[in-house]
């Protein structure tokens, strides 16, 4: 059966989901897509260009019969801790300029992997550690979610 979802449903909908769609942050970025599931040979994402999906979104297939709930899947990434909040800033700036994606918490910083950053951000005498969990980057300043 080809599921098509072609709509991002409002956060507040109260709506159970049908289906789970664990997506990488990359993945998350593309409204149109062909995803495959072991349980689903055919899933097709066709949503409106410029749509980020966030953990937690709801998509409605394209007959109204699915509802679809976006998780952010386990990936690898790389975490920036730094000894105080001034170092941490210092190095989102630097990555900030690099155009990376990144995710920004009071404690930590995230981004895919890249030789070249971490060296970078190693050089600015901070902490990496190389792991598989959710990247949840920056949406930016302009999107309106």
């Amino acid at each position: 059966m080809v599921l098509v979802f072609t709509q991002r449903l409002t956060r507040s909908t109260p709506l159970k989901a049908d289906l789970i769609l664990a997506l990488t942050a990359e993945q998350r970025l593309r409204g149109y897509q062909k995803i495959s599931l072991s349980d689903h040979p055919a899933i097709y994402l066709r949503l409106p260009r410029g749509i980020v999906l966030g953990e937690g979104d709801l998509l409605q297939s394209e007959d109204q019969g699915a509802i679809a709930r976006i998780v952010a899947k386990p990936e690898p990434v790389v975490t920036v801790t730094a000894a105080n909040s001034l170092d941490l800033l210092r190095a989102a700036y630097h990555l900030g300029n690099r155009h990376v994606a990144l995710e920004i918490t009071e404690t930590y910083l995230r981004f895919s992997p890249d030789a070249v950053l971490q060296s970078m951000v190693m050089q600015l005498g901070l902490s990496i550690q190389e792991e598989i969990v959710p990247l949840n980057p920056e949406r930016g300043a302009y999107d309106h979610h």
